[in-house]
């Protein structure tokens, strides 16, 4: 990952300079992930029934 990307990528999510001090790089990536995840949306969501079978 370049510099530039990972900028990006700390805009994307809402993050400033003064909160990378905070954070590593480990630590924003997980972040910016799991910000993606967020819009996914599932076709079908496991039932309790679901959760006793597995």
């Amino acid at each position: 990952m370049t510099t530039p990307l990972f900028l990006l990528r700390c805009v994307q999510i809402g993050l400033s300079i003064r909160d990378l001090d905070l954070l590593t790089i480990g630590m924003v990536n997980d972040m910016y992930a799991e910000s993606r995840n967020d819009e996914c949306s599932y076709a079908t969501l496991a039932t309790q029934s679901d959760f006793d079978n597995f």
